[in-house]
């Protein structure tokens, strides 16, 4: 109706009557958009002010992410959106139709963004972050724009909504192909998530795939591992079901990381302890006690024996390997850097070609990478260095120059 006054005022003024039209136009248009405008500006201030006073007054970091992810700004657009659609169809209803697309696409977009704000909340927490929330949100957003699309659709042709879903159906094998990484990513996600087989922050490694570092994401069609040398491999989620990988958590969740590792002696140089070697032995702090409640066990033993001792092969003796895996075990035990409340052990294992492995079985308390391996040089470089007070020799391989 303000279309037809402008028009008539302006032709009192003798101006044509195309041009009163198109001025007319250019009024009304111009003036609805600054209503827009205004509209828009008053409830976004007044919807943001309403979030950071919420915001504020609670210890929740939910509200803020809100706000962070413009859930308050995109929430302004409504009452936009409804003016338009209150104010269109006075002057043309062509453009109704555009507004309900633009009403969803808003709708969809606004979804998207609170979704994420409970992705970034759920990564904050320490209780949640282990959670594969990006596997969820990609298949809820996909359902949602296939949704949306759809409706956008049928508004813009005004078609029903069930002659796109009757044509999708026979597409459906298409579909199927075209997301089927999508497909067998979404049921490893539920399948991890139920079997607790990866969480964000473990440490992983997977020999095919060359990863071996920190989980750092977990979504729909692809897992991403950080590396130690800060390198990404991104590995497909459904690989994580159907082939092998180690998960380091319960080493890091266990009260100590394991050391196994083997010195290496040689045969020839196992020999029994002369009674002068004992006594000398005897000097080593750690096995004193040891040694001597060992000989006279011994001696009393080869006495009741009437063992001939002129030949140490007779009766009881002491070995210079079985003395030093004593040692070993009481020099794990006083380690202050070793734990006690488990597995701690020195055994010898089947010779070798390379000579006899006398194999370390022990937990490191420090479970932090560097200081682990720190720990099991020094006990190495100790126990290299004491083989010799024992009389033993380690393996060294050959190898003969040529001329």
């Amino acid at each position: 109706m303000y279309k037809e006054e402008i028009i008539e005022f302006l032709s009192n003024y003798g101006i044509s009557s195309y041009v009163s039209t198109l001025i007319a136009i250019g009024t009304i248009i111009l003036s609805i958009a600054v209503i827009v405008v205004i509209i828009n500006y008053i409830t976004r201030r007044i919807i943001l002010s309403f979030f950071k006073r919420i915001a504020k007054s609670t210890s929740s970091t939910f509200d803020d992410l809100l706000i962070k992810n413009r859930v308050p700004r995109l929430l302004s657009f409504i009452p936009s959106l409804f003016f338009l659609y209150i104010v269109i169809p006075t002057y043309t209803d062509n453009l109704v139709i555009i507004i309900e697309a633009l009403t969803i696409v808003l709708f969809i977009v606004t979804v998207k963004s609170v979704l994420g704000t409970v992705k970034d909340y759920f990564k904050q927490s320490s209780s949640l972050k282990h959670i594969p929330i990006d596997s969820y949100i990609q298949v809820i957003m996909i359902f949602i724009w296939f949704i949306g699309i759809i409706l956008i659709l049928s508004v813009l042709t005004g078609r029903e909504i069930g002659t796109f879903l009757a044509s999708l159906g026979a597409l459906s094998a298409i579909i199927i192909l075209v997301f089927r990484d999508t497909i067998l990513g979404f049921v490893s996600s539920i399948q991890i998530t139920v079997n607790d087989t990866v969480r964000i922050g473990d440490w992983i490694t997977m020999k095919g795939s060359d990863a071996d570092g920190t989980v750092i994401e977990v979504n729909l069609s692809t897992v991403k591992v950080q590396n130690f040398d800060n390198t990404i491999t991104t590995i497909p989620t459904y690989k994580l079901v159907s082939d092998s990988f180690i998960n380091w958590r319960g080493m890091e969740e266990s009260k100590g990381r394991r050391i196994k590792r083997s010195l290496l002696i040689k045969p020839s140089s196992v020999r029994f302890l002369e009674n002068e070697e004992i006594i000398e032995l005897k000097k080593v702090k750690l096995i004193h006690n040891y040694l001597t409640k060992k000989s006279s066990e011994i001696e009393l033993h080869n006495k009741k024996e009437n063992a001939d001792k002129t030949m140490l092969l007779n009766g009881r003796n002491l070995t210079n390997l079985g003395v030093f895996r004593k040692y070993i075990e009481e020099y794990l035990k006083s380690h202050p850097m070793t734990n006690d409340d488990l597995t701690m052990m020195c055994r010898q294992l089947e010779p070798t070609s390379q000579g006899i492995p006398i194999q370390i079985y022990t937990f490191s308390k420090d479970k932090e990478w560097t200081k682990y391996e720190a720990l099991t040089s020094d006990i190495f470089d100790h126990l290299l260095s004491s083989v010799k007070y024992f009389k033993l020799e380690c393996f060294e391989l050959n190898q003969s120059t040529p001329n």
